[in-house]
């Protein structure tokens, strides 16, 4: 089975700091002071309602209908993680009307291009652009390391399995309760 991130909206105060962590994490430079609007492209993005805010981001699912439908074979699942080989997404938007979650989104990206003779040419590449579990880093993914009140957590099988137990046994202690009423 694998990882995924899920947010707690609960705990979400819509602060964006996750957004802001992932964008420092997969960032060429690391320095904050290069970035602008064209190249804050995070791979979370935080959704804010009246009463409410959360984070969205991919689900890394296990038959990934990304990949499935993807022309060009860009999107793979690598160890623990779907991961798009940018060097292979054409930006044709198929994985975005294929994600069930809207986790896909196709961003621009500027690129030097050589064309001979020391000349490069800067042009936008339209790419493929999601979570990928900040696989580059050891310590994991940014946004859960970054996130102020813990809304945000890396989940893998044994949590999974112990976020299910605790439900199933408040959902009996409940039962129960009500019973005894």
């Amino acid at each position: 089975m694998n990882r995924f991130i899920i947010a707690d909206a609960s705990k979400c105060i819509g602060c964006r700091t996750c957004e802001v962590a992932c964008v420092v994490s997969h960032h060429d430079t690391q320095d904050c002071a290069s970035l602008t609007p064209q190249n804050f492209l995070p791979r979370i993005h935080v959704i804010k309602g009246v009463n409410v805010s959360t984070a969205t981001m991919c689900r890394q699912c296990e038959d990934a209908p990304c990949a499935s439908v993807c022309p060009n074979g860009a999107i793979t699942r690598d160890n623990d993680f779907v991961h798009v080989h940018q060097e292979r997404c054409i930006g044709c938007k198929t994985c975005v009307v294929a994600c069930p979650y809207g986790a896909m989104e196709v961003v621009l990206r500027p690129v030097v291009r050589h064309i001979g003779s020391g000349l490069n040419v800067v042009s936008d590449k339209a790419e493929a652009n999601k979570c990928d579990l900040c696989h580059h880093q050891p310590d994991g993914p940014a946004c859960v390391q970054a996130c102020p009140t813990n809304a945000i957590v890396c989940i893998d099988r044994k949590k999974l399995e112990q976020l299910s137990q605790d439900k199933r046994r408040r959902a009996a202690m409940d039962d129960l309760s009500s019973l005894m009423l």
